[in-house]
């Protein structure tokens, strides 16, 4: 749930009474009362679609120019750009076997993303394991992360010679638009 925090009031108690205006959830009355697990902080905002719309155009020319897939550029881009799969702020690691089929795989995977890591170890079989850091996908990105994301795909369009956007059209694409919470 979205909403704007209108006041934070200290009570006597050492509690604070918190005054959050957002749009009507009728279930939101029945809780009235009764003890709930909630959290509160800055909207960061989505990324938008316009800007989502213009990294797959990079991704599109960056393979088309480099003669590859969209999906290895994509997680060309997670990797270098992207941001870590976390739980309870901490990264996931995945164990694969270290062979040339398996770093293919990786690099053309279009549901999970993975980063190497320089971790190699010998397994029970003899075979060698290369530990993977999990990475998110760019669909969960807010737009301070999308932002990281288009800047690198930019970046790395304007070293093969693909033409971008100008700064002022990326401006508008990139919502940067500040996000104000109020607090009395």
């Amino acid at each position: 749930m979205k909403g704007t925090l209108e006041r934070v009031d200290g009570l006597l108690t050492g509690e604070y009474l918190l005054t959050i205006r957002t749009t009507t959830n009728p279930g939101l009355r029945e809780l009235v009362g009764r003890g709930v697990a909630f959290e509160v902080k800055k909207d960061r905002g989505r990324r938008s679609l316009d800007a989502n719309g213009y990294y797959w155009v990079l991704v599109t020319k960056l393979a088309e120019g480099l003669r590859t897939s969209k999906s290895r550029i994509h997680n060309i881009l997670l990797r270098r750009y992207g941001q870590r799969m976390l739980i309870d702020d901490k990264p996931i690691y995945a164990v694969i076997p270290d062979t040339e089929e398996a770093s293919r795989l990786t690099e053309e995977d279009e549901t999970i993303h993975l980063k190497p890591t320089s971790q190699v170890k010998s397994g029970k079989d003899g075979r060698l394991y290369r530990t993977y850091v999990l990475l998110r996908g760019s669909h969960e990105y807010d737009s301070r992360e999308m932002t990281v994301l288009i800047d690198g795909a930019i970046s790395e369009c304007k070293e093969v010679g693909i033409e971008t956007l100008t700064p002022e059209e990326l401006e508008r694409l990139k919502g940067y638009e500040k996000q104000a919470v109020k607090v009395m």
